[in-house]
């Protein structure tokens, strides 16, 4: 395997291992923040962070040898930055509705969605062993978007949870197109301007915070799960696209389910651990594409 290859599948498992933080986590300062406001200040943890080590980066005189942003990628990047509004308030809505376990696993199919548009818009070519992985993703997702087999009583959660994988599908192939620019820049811009998006929207809805003790912790969270997760992430796509780096990502929803079952103390029921273990092949065929 090439040492280009070996690097950005590292980056692409070092993001995933940031953002698995998200969900668990998310769930237990649900309890202290609203939805909105929350998603807004997750992204405003990593747009503040990453300002904060480019601060950094010009203070002990690094020179810059990325390339800026230009008005040429103006519509990806505006793309980005509306899809990062509403696919994390979508996400946390379904966390209000559904177990932090069963959206993490929900999480893989952002994979099928990244692969899906990647072919259909972006042209990126979707072997075989990938299409297979898919199809076991997409199976253990329709698994884990009912409460119980038996009754088929359908989640909403579940399915805010698929919507924004959906829109991060979405997200994933407009930021592939930014990604030969200076992923610093990139994250700081997605942070700040859909984090400020995402507040004046809680505002306007009414949402208030009554802990403000609350807030650098979800900053914090913000900048670790969302900022240096974004960061690698695209470094990965630069290597890897957007498919196949979405691919290896995949690992990521088990180690927020984990987290989840550990935090929680969810006991899993078979509807899960089924559809834990078609994830892990559909994820195993994924990554080794």
């Amino acid at each position: 395997m090439e040492s280009s290859m070996k690097h950005g599948i590292f980056l692409a498992v070092l993001a995933a291992g940031l953002y698995a933080l998200s969900s668990p986590f998310s769930k237990l300062l649900l309890q202290f923040m609203p939805s909105t406001l929350m998603a807004g200040f997750l992204y405003l943890g990593a747009g503040l962070g990453m300002t904060a080590l480019a601060f950094g980066r010009k203070a002990v005189g690094r020179p810059e040898a990325e390339a800026r942003l230009t008005r040429k990628e103006l519509p990806y990047t505006i793309a980005m930055i509306v899809l990062d509004i509403a696919a994390p308030i979508s996400l946390l809505f379904g966390l209000t509705m559904t177990t932090a376990a069963n959206a993490s696993l929900l999480n893989n199919f952002e994979i099928v969605a990244t692969a899906i548009i990647a072919l259909l818009i972006f042209k990126e070519s979707i072997s075989a062993r990938l299409w297979l992985g898919i199809l076991f993703v997409t199976a253990s997702c329709a698994l884990l978007s009912f409460e119980d087999i038996s009754s088929l009583q359908f989640n909403l959660g579940s399915l805010f949870v698929l919507l924004a994988c959906i829109l991060w599908g979405i997200e994933n192939n407009c930021t592939r197109k930014l990604s030969s620019k200076d992923p610093l820049e990139i994250v700081m811009v997605k942070g700040i301007f859909s984090g400020l998006g995402s507040v004046v929207i809680g505002l306007v809805c009414g949402e208030r915070i009554h802990y403000l003790w609350a807030i650098p912790l979800v900053l914090l969270l913000g900048f670790v799960a969302y900022g240096l997760s974004i960061y690698y992430y695209v470094y990965a796509q630069r290597l890897l696209g957007a498919a196949r780096t979405s691919a290896y990502y995949a690992v990521a929803p088990f180690i927020g389910a984990f987290l989840s079952l550990i935090i929680f103390r969810e006991v899993p029921g078979v509807l899960f651990l089924a559809a834990l273990a078609l994830m892990a092949i559909g994820a195993w065929l994924s990554s080794g594409d």
